[in-house]
């Protein structure tokens, strides 16, 4: 089964550098406690989606920003 690839370049960019901004403010302590636990946890997703092209939550709303060429 071939899954479609549909986060874009610059979607990619976007995930990767927000991402690690959020888990380098909670690993660097500027963020604590739950709310150093939720940036984790954006972060993570938003560095994984970005790294894989592909995100679950823009198949259910029906959004693809992967307009580059499909391998």
């Amino acid at each position: 089964m071939k899954i479609s690839l549909n986060v874009g370049s610059a979607d990619r960019l976007i995930r990767v550098v927000i991402g690690g901004a959020l888990i380098w403010m909670a690993f660097s302590s500027v963020l604590t406690g739950k709310v150093a636990m939720t940036a984790y946890i954006i972060g993570s997703v938003g560095i994984f989606t970005g790294l894989v092209r592909f995100c679950p939550a823009y198949v259910l709303i029906g959004v693809n920003t992967g307009l580059d060429k499909q391998e």
